[in-house]
């Protein structure tokens, strides 16, 4: 078990002033949350802004102190056994750099190779080895300052990973980054959960990030758990649409199909959302057919923000018995 969350919470204290006067405002992040994580897992826990994610990484990593509850990460209590555990989970956070800003990337590794009394030979196989998946070669003596977001991220999660630890934690990396340089280091860190069976937890607001790196998801809203699933699962439960796309040979006749509604109509294509819920998606697809001469055909669920939006929505509940290992 690499993660083991019980009944965490935490709660913070806020002083405001009003004229002569301080105001205390206690404000609850996280409200007794329960979860775990099997070793090898690749977890992404997401929610709106202020929802309780980045608190709850900080107590997994030790940062913050619980206000209640229990955690053991690695067998580990964070806050208690913040460096021994150091030594074992890697953490990226995507507006803090852990990479020193006036050198290259190259000093920082020899640098975190002495802080984590790395043996040499075997940081420099780690380190060569970091180079050559995480293509560093090119900018590998480049000050940071003068990396572009996705060159210092890939060097950030590269970072990370010198000690080989078995749990990374990344919170928001690829927030900024263009999108080829997103693509790259979302193939990089499954990679690494793949190949090398890092334990992954991962948040962000990138519905593609969740899409290409995890395998479940928690999603979390007002520090209280309102979804832990398989992604496949969550889909299916809150998937009550699709998004069929046609082109024609020729121009083609008009759609009249309840549940099958038009988005967009050109002579030689058209683009349908079918309500499943009303028809099948076979019986769309039938009525497609004698519509026009299909050129092609294809059939997408709508895009994860939408789920994630649908999920939002609705009444936040403590479903934390249903937890999903």
């Amino acid at each position: 078990m690499a993660i083991k969350v019980e009944n965490l919470t935490k709660q913070f204290i806020l002083n405001k002033r009003d004229g002569w006067r301080s105001i205390k405002t206690e404000v609850l992040a996280v409200d007794s949350i329960n979860f775990s994580v099997n070793s090898g897992q690749s977890l992404a826990l997401i929610g709106p802004n202020g929802a309780g994610k980045s608190t709850t990484i900080k107590m997994l990593t030790g940062i913050l102190h619980p206000s209640a509850g229990q955690a053991k990460v690695l067998g580990l209590t964070p806050w208690r056994e913040r460096t021994r555990l150091a030594y074992q989970i890697g953490a990226v956070f995507g507006q803090r750099s852990q990479l020193w800003y006036h050198l290259p990337p190259e000093d920082t590794f020899e640098l975190l190779s002495r802080i984590y009394n790395l043996d040499r030979n075997q940081y420099k196989e780690q380190r060569n080895l970091l180079i050559e998946r995480f293509d560093l070669g090119p900018f590998l003596k480049t000050p940071v300052r003068k990396l572009s977001l996705g060159q210092r991220m890939r060097a950030e999660i590269a970072a990370s990973l010198l000690h080989k630890p078995r749990l990374l934690f990344l919170d928001e990396p690829t927030i900024g980054v263009d999108i080829v340089a997103r693509q790259e280091l979302r193939d990089l860190i499954r990679e690494w959960n793949k190949q090398d069976g890092v334990t992954v937890l991962i948040t962000s607001h990138d519905a593609g990030d969740i899409e290409h790196v995890a395998d479940r998801v928690i999603v979390i809203n007002h520090g209280h758990i309102v979804l832990d699933d398989n992604l496949s699962n969550m889909r299916q439960r809150y998937l009550s649409s699709k998004i069929l796309s046609a082109r024609f040979h020729g121009e083609h006749k008009t759609v009249d199909l309840h549940g099958a509604k038009v988005l967009q109509s050109a002579n030689y294509s058209i683009e349908v959302e079918i309500d499943t819920s009303v028809v099948t998606t076979e019986k769309v697809i039938k009525h497609i057919l004698e519509l026009g001469t299909i050129a092609d055909i294809s059939i997408e669920d709508p895009p994860l923000e939408e789920i994630i939006a649908h999920i939002y929505s609705q009444p936040v509940t403590n479903n934390d018995s249903s937890t999903h290992t």
